[in-house]
């Protein structure tokens, strides 16, 4: 459990052993349910000067406005613009914690011991976002099916959408199911996040049925389907080698009157020039710019990356000089990009000397 303290006006913990029949796994079981629902009658929890305290769970509401709150964490990057979360000294030794430690009695056995706070919540958030970014799903598996089946947080969508990408990581396809199905059992309203996560998801499984109703399941909703889903269906089409299909998901969302936004734009340049065709990528380069729709640097990196793969060296540095005239500092898969056109432009050299000096 979970050992505290104070220390610098600040919860400390460190993990010792733990002992328990309690198994996260057996949710169905209604032994677990039992006890599960006797520990949030109980609602015990140890203050920061070490006693026991109570309260009333269904009372609890987390402030509004708090660390996260839905708006730090999205599908794709992890964070909006860039905004990370400042990890507290608990926060920090929580994710330590988590990330050493694999026996979920002993988790879940710490993680009872904290406080039911808004502080907490912020904490545990902040801690599963950035478990997220380190792509270590299983503690985010049990972080998240904590706070959803035994704490006394109130159930909110991030956790689920956490949850539903964790498992979508790992391939458990019919564990993200049961997750969205939990999700509109507790109402909570999913948002485009849930949905494109769970394309996603289907997409990494090959279910690519099963990820085509995600969009008539959004349309039974009255929701039009956003960007962001129609991104992480052509984002797993690419990856799973279906690139016909997404280009076709790319017109049918044109067609339906989608924004496209610049992380369309960026999968499609990226998706022609695997294709080799340099030619059709500049073509939606000019087509992103006439629609006011600004580059980033992974566009321009992209379209770098079209013209290198062709060994078209001029090309490829005059992207790269407009990557520098836009304001962007040119990263290692910048260089890497066009240090890939100068290979293979000097390949292509040697190789038509070399037949020319065979031919005289």
């Amino acid at each position: 459990m979970f050992v505290v303290g104070n220390t610098l006006n600040h919860l400390y913990i460190q993990p010792r052993s733990y002992k328990t029949s309690f198994k996260w796994m057996a949710k169905n079981s209604s032994s677990s349910d039992v006890a599960i629902e006797k520990w949030k009658r109980d609602g015990v929890y140890i203050d920061k000067r070490g006693k026991l305290r109570t309260f009333h769970h269904k009372k609890l509401s987390r402030k509004r406005c708090g660390s996260l709150r839905g708006q730090g964490w999205k599908y794709g990057s992890g964070f909006v613009d860039g905004v990370f979360p400042v990890l507290s000294p608990i926060a920090q030794q929580i994710l330590d914690f988590l990330q050493q430690e694999v026996d979920a009695d002993r988790v879940w056995g710490s993680l009872d011991n904290l406080s039911p706070s808004h502080s907490t919540w912020d904490d545990l958030i902040n801690v599963a976002v950035q478990l997220r970014l380190n792509k270590k799903w299983d503690p985010i598996v049990l972080l998240c099916e904590w706070i959803l089946q035994r704490s006394s947080f109130q159930l909110d969508v991030m956790c689920f959408n956490l949850l539903i990408d964790a498992y979508g990581q790992k391939s458990l396809y019919k564990k993200v199911e049961s997750t969205y199905l939990e999700l509109l059992e507790a109402r909570c309203i999913p948002t485009e996040d849930t949905y494109a996560l769970l394309v996603k998801a289907y997409c990494t499984a090959g279910l690519k049925q099963k990820a085509e109703a995600v969009f008539a399941e959004m349309r039974k909703y009255g929701l039009s389907p956003s960007a962001t889903v129609y991104n992480a269906y052509i984002d797993g089409l690419m990856k799973g080698g279906n690139s016909q299909k997404a280009i076709e998901v790319f017109q049918r969302m044109k067609r339906d009157g989608c924004q496209l936004n610049t992380e369309t734009y960026t999968l499609m340049i990226n998706l022609y020039g695997k294709a080799s065709k340099s030619y059709m990528a500049l073509k939606l380069f000019d087509e992103m710019r006439s629609q006011k729709c600004k580059p980033n640097i992974c566009t321009y990196t992209a379209l770098v990356n079209a013209f290198a793969r062709e060994g078209l060296c001029e090309k490829a540095e005059e992207i790269f000089e407009q990557l520098q005239e836009a304001g962007h500092e040119p990263d290692v898969y910048a260089y890497n990009a066009l240090m890939e056109a100068y290979r293979l432009s000097l390949w292509c050299g040697r190789s038509i000397f070399t037949h020319a000096t065979h031919g005289m």
